[in-house]
This record gives C-alpha cells, structure tokens and sequence, in this order.
C-alpha cells in the first residue's frame, strides 16, 4: 500500500534525510520516499499504518513542517 503526505516547509536535503530518518520508526512504514521539490512523502506501508500516527512525528520534530494527507 502507498499513501502520499503532503509536507510543507521542506527547503533542502537534509530535510529529505531528517523525515525518512523519523518515518523508520512509524509502525507499518515500509520506505518513506520525500520530494523536496514537490513537498511531500511517498510513504509505502502495511495494513497497519496510521497516516495520523506518521503527521504527528512530523509535528513533533519542531521543525516547522506542516504535514497532512493529499
């Protein structure tokens, strides 16, 4: 299954290698794929995945992103 998050504030690489670093840890996810340019995550996952579960470690990195489903 895949499931496409929309994340606005990203600017550079090393906000691409800050979300998928966080994404490892959201149960269900697969591999998390960001688009920098396009602002948003590619998010392959089981059955078990809670978009809402992955926005909110997003949230939580007080980066300043803003995350929601497209």
């Amino acid at each position: 299954m895949k499931t496409t998050i929309k994340i606005d504030g990203m600017h550079c690489g090393s906000c691409k290698a800050l979300i998928e670093d966080v994404a490892k840890d959201v149960p269900g996810v697969v591999s998390c794929d960001v688009d920098v340019a396009h602002g948003k995550a590619d998010v392959e996952h089981t059955a078990d995945f809670e978009a809402s579960e992955f926005i909110a470690e997003i949230a939580n990195l007080d980066a300043g992103y803003k995350a929601h489903l497209v």
